[in-house]
């Protein structure tokens, strides 16, 4: 996909999700003024992109959906549920439309019976009551004799003047440039402002494409490669061959991209009386000036760059050539786009550096060599790591700002009435956790609104009030994030869920009865366990909520389920912030290293104090009791054991046990060496180390036969045959090229 076209697809996705939200807005409170705004100028902003980039489908259709809005804008039409869905199935039309340019850059979807039946609301109130002859949809059409449109203030043929945004100007005109010599005269000179963008070359590169469609000839101050290159402070001169003044402020002012533009006649000194100008809106005019093009497409400058709220009028920034007086004072870039898959190149040459340093100090270490630079580097590479896990950070609206409009549809889908929340849309999560939570979380929300919230008449018996109500949460917690999903309705019943198990087959008589309530309601996560009575289009078949959780453990995660009978529900995610480089410690199990995440691991100590009660071990800390877990017991049952021996191998001389060591922390990588050589019996006579997990990742100690070093180390998800193995959360190669299996404290 071409920069330009990646560009106008990613702005359009965005302006979808804004549009959803905007009538979202609207439908809640068809009085509001600044919702119909917000809905108005996203509509007319990505119809003008359409245009700009030669999407003609996309853009007429836009215009229909633009005209629609302005009649509920003016009042002529109603916010109704009827005209809402076909607004939204626009919007849905729109999206798709926009995913075919995406992906090929051509358009096939027709939208014209949509289309039609959008102009039958506009001109009768009623959906596709006209006939397709008298809803072209042409402007002609869509005017009065008298060239007015209802009483919008939106004026036909006068050019910008009569939008009230001209006037005759003291702009000073440049000489013509030496390649501008040859242009047919008159020649037009145009000060154009695009104004503050995060997407300076592509905006400029539309305006350039504008000329080229509309003009016979023109140069361009700078050059249209340095241009596109978004060489230009704010703004460009232009050069326009056998052209009127007043046409060529309309035309470029009718771009999006452009936030003013002046012309005036060169060889005249200053502006003539048909000299005109385009500026941006501002806050003493919300609708925005307005002037109708010459092909009746209503023009409304676009506001996507204010740098300080303040519009460029008319001869405030004094002669354009040869002047940088008011650079100085403009806001920097503080944003660029960056493509993704640059951002994971890049984290992927940060691992290979951490790979790379560790395989370094390893090699310094078995030489007894001290190196100062060494240590130089390890900060350096430590703060870079950090800067280029921060790039991989985007804010949990990325994928939240879409589930309302799936919560509207849901609801009005099953006749329920939902009041849906969220919390926490700028907390900051690793781009690929958020990708592959948005699937579980729309999941967790469509159950929430099907077999969560009760039916209106259903709330009223219980005396709570019809509307139900659904909220989204997140929140950071030290190097994790909280989401979660808590609804109102009519809760989870533990006695329900055990004998609906007992029912499927997914458990035994005996195995539900000595089930807590919390136990009871993780069974909801079992493959194939549904507690609906029926199967509907929005869930019930009993596939899902056990994809939800291996989604959450795959991601070194995980979910637990809480509820209150006739309260409510509530699905608790836990995940980690960022994932792949982790500081972990190495212990011995049989002969075989393994990694422990340091950040689950509460206090590592010898295995003196285990003892037996009722058949099971555990050791005490302070009034807890921890099981403990034989990792050469538990990790054989799983298979573990052998995927981590192919994996490593032997490292027997990896490193001397750990002593007497509590509270690990970052700093700490050389182990004590004064406890001896570890027995591998798992006996309870005091051989080997326990390693307790804290408290809210998992109360348990886990037994090993070494505790050998702590390292960072890049983690690597499991692929193939060993995914989804028991214990194990990944890979991570060392220095020396060998690979060590990283534990799952928590499925283990």
């Amino acid at each position: 996909m071409d920069s330009h076209r990646a560009a106008f697809v990613a702005e359009a996705e965005e302006g979808i999700t804004d549009l959803n939200n905007a009538l979202l807005a609207l439908e809640a409170d068809p009085e509001d003024a600044a919702a119909m705004d917000d809905v108005f100028r996203v509509a007319h902003t990505l119809k003008g992109n359409a245009a700009a980039m030669g999407y003609e489908d996309v853009s007429s259709f836009g215009h229909a959906l633009e005209d629609l809005l302005d009649a509920v804008r003016q009042g002529e039409r109603e916010v109704t549920p009827e005209l809402m869905d076909l607004l939204f199935e626009g919007v849905d039309t729109v999206e798709a439309m926009v995913a075919e340019i995406a992906d090929s850059g051509d358009v096939t979807t027709d939208p014209s019976d949509l289309e039609r039946r959008l102009r039958a609301m506009e001109e009768d109130g009623i959906e596709g009551g006209a006939s397709d002859e008298s809803t072209a949809g042409d402007d002609e059409t869509a005017s009065d004799e008298s060239g007015e449109r209802g009483e919008g203030g939106e004026i036909e043929g006068g050019g910008a003047d009569d939008g009230g945004a001209a006037g005759e100007t003291a702009r000073s005109v440049p000489d013509l440039p030496d390649a501008a010599a040859d242009l047919d005269a008159p020649v037009v000179y145009a000060a154009v402002t695009i104004g503050e963008t995060a997407m300076a070359g592509v905006d400029a590169a539309l305006v350039l494409q504008a000329l080229d469609g509309q003009f016979d000839g023109h140069v361009t101050d700078p050059a249209p490669d340095a241009l596109e290159d978004g060489e230009y402070d704010e703004g460009f001169d232009a050069f326009v061959a056998a052209a009127d003044p007043a046409v060529v402020a309309e035309g470029l002012g009718a771009l999006t991209q452009v936030e003013a533009v002046e012309t005036a006649v060169v060889g005249d000194g200053e502006a003539d009386s048909d000299a005109a100008e385009a500026t941006d809106n501002d806050a003493t005019n919300p609708e925005g000036d307005v002037a109708e093009a010459t092909d009746g497409d209503t023009v409304e400058a676009d506001d996507t760059a204010e740098a300080d709220g303040d519009t460029a009028e008319a001869g405030d920034a004094g002669s354009r050539s040869g002047s940088s007086s008011g650079s100085a004072d403009r806001d920097e870039i503080k944003s660029i786009r960056v493509d993704v898959d640059q951002v994971d190149e890049l984290y992927g040459l940060v691992e290979q550096l951490v790979t790379s340093r560790i395989k370094l100090r390893r090699e310094l270490a078995e030489s007894n060599v001290q190196s100062d630079a060494l240590d130089e580097l390890d900060k350096l590479a430590s703060s870079l790591q950090d800067t280029a896990m921060d790039m991989r950070l985007i804010p949990f609206s990325q994928v939240s700002d879409s589930f309302p409009r799936l919560v509207r549809d849901i609801s009005r889908d099953l006749d329920k009435q939902i009041a849906f929340e969220i919390e926490g849309d700028d907390v900051e999560l690793d781009r690929t956790i958020l990708t592959e939570m948005r699937d579980p979380l729309v999941h967790v929300l469509r159950n929430a609104v099907d077999h969560g919230i009760e039916s209106p008449a259903e709330r009223e018996a219980a005396g709570k009030d019809p509307t139900g109500r659904v909220r989204l949460r997140a929140e950071r917690e030290r190097d994790h994030v909280i989401i979660e999903v808590v609804d109102d309705g009519g809760g989870l019943d533990a006695d329900q869920l055990r004998e609906k198990a007992v029912d499927e087959g997914v458990k035994s008589r005996e195995a539900v009865e000595a089930m807590s309530d919390d136990e009871a309601y993780d069974l909801v996560f079992h493959p194939g366990f549904s507690t609906a009575e029926e199967v509907t289009d929005v869930s019930g078949r009993g596939v899902g909520m056990d994809v939800v959780r291996t989604t959450a453990r795959d991601l070194d995660g995980s979910v637990a389920v809480e509820s209150d009978p006739g309260e409510g529900t509530t699905v608790r995610f836990r995940l980690p912030v960022t994932v792949a480089i982790v500081k972990v410690m190495f212990v011995d199990v049989g002969g075989t290293e393994y990694g422990i995440p340091i950040k689950s691991i509460a206090e590592v100590a010898r295995a003196n104090d285990v003892e037996e009660v009722h058949g099971d071990e555990i050791v005490r800390h302070e009034d807890d009791l921890y099981p403990v877990i034989r990792l050469s017991e538990r990790l054989a049952d799983s298979g573990a054991v052998a995927a981590g021996s192919g994996a490593s191998g032997s490292t027997a001389n990896a490193g001397e046990p750990v002593a007497d060591a509590t509270e690990p922390t970052a700093d700490t990588t050389e182990p004590t060496a004064d406890a001896g050589s570890a027995s591998t019996d798992g006996g309870v006579d005091g051989d080997g180390m326990l390693v307790r997990i804290r408290e809210e990742t998992r109360q348990v100690a886990l037994h090993c036969d070494a505790v050998l070093d702590q390292e960072e180390v890049v983690v690597k998800p499991l692929d193939g045959p060993l995914s989804g193995t028991p214990g194990l959360s990944g890979t991570a190669v060392l220095g020396d090229g060998d690979v060590v299996a990283v534990l799952d404290v928590v499925s283990l």
